[in-house]
């Protein structure tokens, strides 16, 4: 066998061109030249498919923070408040790092429980320190937090 003819690489040609004529007329939009593309339907399958994973990964789980973790992460915030990411006004008094700490510990609830009535110098408040930690515990288990405010009153 030597190397094909010119009629038999044009016979070739002829073939290849019916069949990708043939395909058009099937569907007019896909094409052999592109081999990676979607129809309609597909991709509206893949969005559907992606849109549920990731939501399913946004997702909060389902086990509640627990107390060593909100001594970790406060104790974090207490490190970024010492090298001065939260400013001059956090490190001035002990009561305003602690009120800058609850704030980076958890914005949502510090804005819930202490924003409008800040913890003041020598102030021990039992019934918002656990308003908060019902908060943190609601908020890592992803529930509503409505029930918050004045859930610890006396």
């Amino acid at each position: 066998m030597g190397k094909p003819g010119l009629v038999e690489i044009t016979a070739r040609e002829d073939i290849f061109n019916q069949q990708v004529i043939s395909m058009a007329k099937k569907n007019p939009y896909k094409s052999l030249k592109n081999p990676f593309f979607i129809d309609s339907y597909t991709l509206v399958f893949l969005v559907i498919c992606f849109l549920t994973f990731t939501s399913t990964l946004a997702k909060k789980s389902p086990r509640p923070i627990t107390e060593s973790e909100v001594k970790e992460k406060k104790n974090v915030c207490y490190a970024d408040i010492e090298s001065g990411l939260w400013g001059w006004n956090c490190k001035s008094s002990m009561i305003d790092k602690e009120n800058c700490a609850l704030k980076c510990l958890s914005p949502q609830c510090y804005e819930l429980v202490y924003e409008s009535d800040p913890l003041e110098e020598g102030e021990k408040d039992y019934a918002r320190s656990q308003e908060y930690k019902f908060c943190m515990h609601r908020i890592s288990m992803g529930e509503s937090l409505e029930v918050i405010r004045g859930s610890f009153d006396v």
